[in-house]
């Protein structure tokens, strides 16, 4: 079975995959001192929690987080004795390869996500992550990332607010009833509500300009249903889009003899 493991800026994802689908999905706070025994034994008491019974054969990490790449290769090689796959480094083969400025560096988190989207939708897409940053990724014909276009995340710009506005309380992000806040509370969450809904609509209305050809906008990351319910933004929802784009790019590699 494999292990698809998406390191993000505020958390760590882990995946079991059997072939056919993700067994379970566990969640822990990403931080960078988290040594592989403290990883096995968070995973281990969990898996034990649901019952699951896993022999683990590969692993598969992307990270956006470099310092806590090293502890999940040793908790890979150490409690499963395989050497796993790390997205973003030479020897793991990707199925498209990125066409961006020579020398740039693509986040590993985007070329799983458009090797997940591709995979799903094909290609002219564009997908919209609402993660720690909210990321644009333009997927092409073929597959290849193309580019995009990278801003501040939602809850990233809501404690950005309370802490340089001493006055302005933290609040949690929600769909308002109306547009014109009669309190602080509603004033905050119509401002960020509905300026990441004219941030997503005219961002992706540029890139469609831009780009020259119908596309398709996926939607992904943890706040995307509020957003994919709320608003006539986007044409799809893939709740484990990361995890799967890991399956994609494991698959290849295996194919591929570099697994």
């Amino acid at each position: 079975m494999l292990l698809a493991i998406d390191c993000g800026n505020t958390n760590t994802v882990f995946s079991i995959w059997d072939g056919e689908k993700f067994l379970c999905t566990l969640r822990t706070s990403t931080h960078h001192a988290r040594t592989a025994d403290a990883y096995f034994t968070w995973y281990s008491t969990l898996v034990k929690h649901y019952g699951i019974e896993a022999d683990i054969t590969d692993v598969i990490i992307s990270s956006t987080v470099p310092r806590v790449v090293f502890n999940l290769r040793v908790f890979a090689d150490r409690f499963f004795g395989c050497r796993p796959l790390v997205v973003g480094k030479p020897e793991t083969l990707l199925p498209f390869k990125p066409r961006v400025d020579e020398g740039t560096q693509v986040g590993p988190d985007r070329l799983v996500n458009t090797a997940g989207a591709y995979d799903r939708h094909g290609g002219d897409l564009i997908v919209v992550d609402f993660g720690t940053a909210t990321t644009f990724d333009v997927v092409a014909h073929d597959g290849a990332y193309v580019g995009g276009v990278i801003a501040p995340g939602v809850n990233l710009s809501l404690e950005a607010l309370h802490l340089a506005a001493a006055a302005l309380p933290h609040v949690d992000i929600s769909k308002p009833q109306k547009v014109i806040g009669t309190n602080t509370v509603e004033c905050i969450q119509s401002g960020v509500f509905w300026g990441y809904v004219g941030l997503v609509r005219e961002i992706c209305e540029k890139i469609k300009e831009e780009y020259g050809a119908p596309m398709r906008v996926i939607s992904t990351g943890g706040l995307a249903p509020l957003f994919h319910q709320s608003a006539d933004l986007f044409d799809a929802f893939e709740e484990d889009l990361t995890m799967h784009g890991l399956t994609v790019i494991h698959r290849y590699n295996k194919e591929n003899g570099s697994a």
